[in-house]
């Protein structure tokens, strides 16, 4: 499982000219990949790992808390494209990504795991062409794999 990790203040995701899911605060934007070989054991390694970063500015602006610490918002949006292979030709291979129904199923258990945090979360809508919109803050931008 990948998530690609950006620290925003404030993100949203458009379907079709309708916004699904908004945070508005300081936050991060969360683009999670699912392949073939993840399990629940891979999920649990990525929340406790994003609830824990320490990636936001304490009171002498160093990088010391964790969204937990300073009870921001998460905005989480499936991207099988994580998994794009693009070693060889142009055209990218998908092969490592999980099909929609395993991918579905994984994401959905995310969610629902983040959630525990009691944090506000926000999602896309699964599968969809989605239109994302942020304000990346600092850039601070990271990937995460559970493998």
């Amino acid at each position: 499982m990948r998530a690609l990790i950006q620290r925003v203040n404030g993100a949203g995701a458009e379907v079709e000219g309708r916004l699904v899911g908004e945070i508005k605060g300081k936050g991060l934007l969360i683009l999670l990949g699912v392949s073939k070989e993840d399990t629940e054991q891979d999920i649990d390694y990525l929340v406790r790992k994003i609830l824990n970063l320490r990636i936001f500015n304490d009171e002498n602006d160093k990088m010391n808390l964790s969204i937990q610490d300073i009870k921001g918002e998460l905005l989480v949006i499936s991207q099988f494209t994580l998994y794009a292979d693009c070693r060889k030709g142009n055209r990218p291979s998908y092969d490592k990504a999980a099909g929609p129904e395993p991918a579905k199923e994984l994401y959905e258990l995310f969610l629902s795991k983040i959630k525990k945090s009691g944090l506000k979360v926000e999602k896309g809508v699964f599968g969809a062409n989605m239109q994302v919109n942020l304000t990346n803050s600092g850039p601070v931008t990271l990937m995460l794999e559970s493998k």
